[in-house]
């Protein structure tokens, strides 16, 4: 039920958002609610066939892309501060507040602002609900945003620049440089972005249960150690890797059990969790001082 409630929550700001935009009346909000909700099932009308069709699907399935009063997506506007800050308060299912005093008391985007504000979404991000996104401007966002997952973006680079070489913003258009950070951002790129980051937060919260599942396993009996890797779906890898004493490397799978010598081997073990879809890292764990069991997590970040 917490769920439901969140969801209808998202979809009533969402919607009202768009009705404000367009000149509606907040008034409308519910009413216009029940008109989203049906046009949700209704065919993909204007994003039929556009490249980002899957990602605006996904996300309006998911509850953190909405089309707007007439029923379309419109996928070749660009976005909005306040629709792509909107989408992250969702993905990242925000509850708490903190005052945002560049937004009046009355404003329609208060709420929003302030969840994201208390998220550190919106850190060094001027406050402009109807500003038009560039690049730029949606990769510092995704990176405030994503900063308790992954850490700080990679050294070096611009944040369109660490987002495209991260593979969750396209490059720009051939014959252009590779970076530009000016160019727009249209909902249809936002929600191919917004995608990666569901997927991702998905993933990252599916390997810490699997973490938790393989630690609650682990027994140690004077000089054995021993345990079993989870059996996770088909689209995760979950590995434990021993490192031996001559550096070898000891590996169990999948659903696999072991019984390790610890005088045999170095002073740590790695769990890892990886998707085979992609590669990318749901989860690494090092149990560091053997037979003490110190935890620390190693997951690939940003800056790696």
């Amino acid at each position: 039920m917490k769920l439901i409630g969140k969801t209808l929550w998202t979809s009533l700001l969402l919607v009202g958002i768009a009705v404000v935009q367009n000149g509606g009346s907040e008034s409308e909000v519910l009413r216009l609610h029940v008109a989203e909700a049906a046009a949700k099932s209704a065919p993909a009308s204007d994003y039929a066939n556009h490249p980002a069709k899957d990602a605006i699907s996904h996300g309006l399935q998911k509850g953190y892309l909405w089309k707007y009063p007439d029923g379309k997506f419109h996928p070749e506007q660009t976005v909005t501060q306040s629709q792509f800050v909107a989408s992250l308060v969702a993905i990242r299912q925000v509850s708490e507040k903190e005052s945002v005093p560049a937004l009046p008391a009355d404003h329609w985007a208060k709420d929003i602002y302030e969840r994201a504000q208390k998220a550190g979404i919106l850190a060094n991000v001027p406050v402009n609900p109807n500003k038009l996104l560039t690049k730029e401007e949606a990769a510092l966002l995704v990176f405030n945003a994503w900063k308790p997952f992954r850490g700080e973006k990679m050294k070096g680079y611009t944040n369109t620049g660490a987002l495209v070489t991260w593979g969750w913003m396209e490059p720009a258009p051939k014959g252009q440089a590779k970076f530009r950070e000016d160019l727009p951002v249209t909902r249809g790129d936002a929600a191919k972005i917004l995608r990666y980051l569901w997927q991702d937060k998905w993933q990252l919260e599916l390997g810490r249960q699997y973490h938790d599942e393989f630690k609650r396993s682990i027994q140690v009996n004077q000089d054995t150690i021993t345990g079993v890797v989870p059996k996770a779906n088909d689209d995760f890898l979950l590995s434990v890797t021993f490192v031996t004493k001559d550096n070898g490397r000891i590996v169990y799978k999948n659903g696999e059990s072991f019984s390790v010598k610890l005088s045999e081997t170095k002073k740590f073990l790695v769990f890892g969790i990886s998707n085979k879809k992609d590669s990318s890292n749901a989860g690494t764990f090092r149990y560091s001082n053997l037979p003490d069991m110190e935890v620390i997590n190693l997951t690939q970040q940003f800056s790696k």
